[in-house]
């Protein structure tokens, strides 16, 4: 989550009019508005691979394909964020009339960066578990070939797959096969600590 930003105390009416009207993006939490930081070209290009990846595989079907722009709802706690790419196949409920906040996506997938990973991976996957319609979130690493794919059982638990170079990420819900490779296509990758 970014930094919180100046007002505090909004309803979540009050954030999606402020939010609507301003020219940076914010979420939404418990009352208080995060401004989004800008991302490194590692990210921009990581997001935009899998954002046309998905794009390509779902281009005949009856699926959307949404970038960082399309704000989610997180019905059952009233959180608002912007996931790097999100999916959703068969019909899109969005919120209201203004059809700019996606409730029911199938897939999730965010890029990891140094300071969002720590969120990523507790409390906003903990967000994502609790909206019945998803049924995979992907974090993807900008530090190494390295996809992390979790997937709903279904009994609710989560099954977690650590992908790496040479092998596909298989998003069963909806239909789609990416070789991880084409990911990372032209990707610099962070030199580690050793380098």
């Amino acid at each position: 989550m970014g930094h919180p930003a100046r007002r505090t105390g909004l309803s979540p009416a009050e954030y999606l009019a402020f939010e609507r009207a301003s020219e940076q993006k914010h979420e939404y939490a418990n009352g208080e508005i995060f401004a989004m930081s800008g991302c490194t070209r590692a990210h921009s290009l990581l997001a935009g691979n899998i954002q046309r990846e998905l794009g390509n595989a779902l281009l005949e079907r009856a699926c959307e394909v949404h970038t960082s722009d399309m704000r989610v709802k997180i019905t059952p706690t009233g959180r608002y964020v912007y996931p790097d790419a999100s999916v959703v196949c068969g019909d899109p409920v969005f919120e209201d009339a203004e059809i700019d906040t996606l409730i029911n996506p199938n897939v999730i997938v965010e890029v990891l960066s140094d300071s969002s990973e720590a969120y990523d991976r507790g409390d906003k996957f903990a967000q994502y578990r609790s909206v019945p319609s998803i049924a995979e979130y992907v974090l993807v690493s900008q530090k190494e070939v390295r996809i992390e794919h979790f997937q709903r059982q279904p009994d609710g638990r989560w099954l977690l797959s650590i992908l790496g170079p040479g092998t596909q990420l298989e998003l069963e819900s909806v239909g789609v096969v990416i070789d991880v490779d084409r990911v990372y296509l032209k990707v610099p990758l962070a030199p580690s600590a050793s380098d």
